[in-house]
């Protein structure tokens, strides 16, 4: 739903600069240096990038689940490290608090997350536990007015950084589903708490994970999200279903801007006499990757609207993610294909692409779970 066509498209707008102007000729920059300038982050703060999802009434933008997607979409354009850094916050990192939070969480939390002065972070997968979320076993036990916490995160955006975890553990050891899980807010400096060496990836330079541990880690009960035990797993499902649109329209995103790479590429790339863009075998490459971006982005936006409208869109989400993480995949092996020798030189940039976007078929659940989902829904619908 866009609740104000002007205002947004004045965001959009502003958004589109920032990447043309700030983010693109920095890409190189990060990819060298495997960070994002601080002055860069300092201008996402000022335009309210940290702060697309927080409502307005803590200090954000309060956006839309389409508002959202149409940014992200327009965030794409770049590396994806750029939005690594402040899409943890406005996602699965905040969002969690947001939907099932008490009234103090949220005053205490979100004005922070909004303006940038926190970095949120999602502690879900372990070691032993990733798409199998519900066999995670981190404890927090509750002593007093605590809960003490021991455990191992792995893989966690943005924690050599974040100013807050929200984190999924075992509250009830005496469950092993999912009933036993709840949602904790944990500060970062807590004594008992640190942090793994940042891991080294494959791409996304600029875009920071690592293990969070927790050892007799204690933690204010009041911090329990909701404040309730039990809730952790729904709220997480809850979260990755709106994160998941987001991730989706991300995908839309790249996949235009690597499309739009080639297109110019093989418009100036000349072979037997002519741009490689004549060659039919050319076109019918740019054409499948194009009419795969249009469909992924119809996907996305229509996930979104249903998303406003108050509808379930588990499956629809789960579509959305699987559908546009695969395209973009597909589309950045067509890229370098198109680029051909160039295509592997890292001058071009689009080697960094094909690296940087394989991620998107793995985090924040597989294409393989999507298809669990998926599958599942439909035969429990259709019964």
């Amino acid at each position: 739903m866009i609740r104000d066509t002007e205002i947004l498209d004045s965001l959009l707008d502003t958004v589109r600069r920032f990447v043309r102007e700030r983010l693109v000729p920095n890409e190189q920059l990060v990819a060298e240096t495997d960070k994002i300038p601080a002055d860069i982050i300092s201008d996402m703060k000022a335009i309210g990038l940290f702060g697309l999802t927080v409502p307005e009434e803590y200090g954000g933008l309060g956006l839309t689940m389409e508002e959202e997607a149409l940014v992200m979409i327009e965030m794409g354009k770049t590396s994806p490290a750029f939005r690594s850094i402040f899409g943890t916050t406005v996602g699965i990192g905040s969002q969690g608090i947001l939907m099932d939070g008490t009234e103090e969480q949220k005053a205490r939390y979100l004005p922070l997350l909004a303006t940038g002065e926190l970095i949120a972070s999602f502690a879900l997968t372990e070691p032993g536990s990733g798409s199998d979320a519900a066999s995670l076993r981190t404890t927090a036990v509750r002593d007093g007015d605590h809960y003490v916490i021991n455990g191992t995160k792995r893989f966690i955006t943005n924690a050599p950084y974040a100013g807050l975890f929200t984190l999924m553990a075992r509250t009830d050891p005496g469950s092993k589903g999912a009933a036993g899980i709840s949602a904790l807010i944990v500060e970062a400096g807590t004594p008992g708490l640190s942090l793994g060496q940042p891991d080294k990836k494959m791409g996304q330079k600029g875009a920071h994970t690592c293990d969070v541990i927790f050892d007799n880690c204690r933690v204010p009960a009041e911090n329990i999200i909701g404040g309730r035990e039990g809730l952790g797993f729904k709220t997480a499902m809850k979260v990755l279903d709106k994160g998941r649109i987001h991730i989706g329209a991300f995908c839309v995103g790249v996949t235009e801007r690597m499309l739009d790479d080639a297109l110019h590429y093989a418009m100036e790339r000349e072979q037997f006499g002519q741009p490689i863009a004549e060659f039919q075998l050319v076109q019918a490459m740019l054409a499948d990757s194009k009419a795969e971006a249009y469909a992924a982005r119809c996907m996305a936006l229509d996930a979104a609207r249903r998303r406003d409208a108050g509808e379930n869109v588990t499956t629809e989400a789960a579509c959305v993610k699987m559908f546009a993480s695969e395209i973009c995949g597909r589309v950045a092996d067509r890229a370098v294909q198109i680029f051909g020798g160039a295509g592997y030189m890292a001058e071009y940039g689009i080697e960094r692409f094909y690296r940087d976007v394989r991620l998107f078929r793995i985090y924040e659940g597989s294409t393989q779970i999507q298809q669990i989902i998926i599958g599942r829904n439909m035969v429990r619908d259709a019964s």
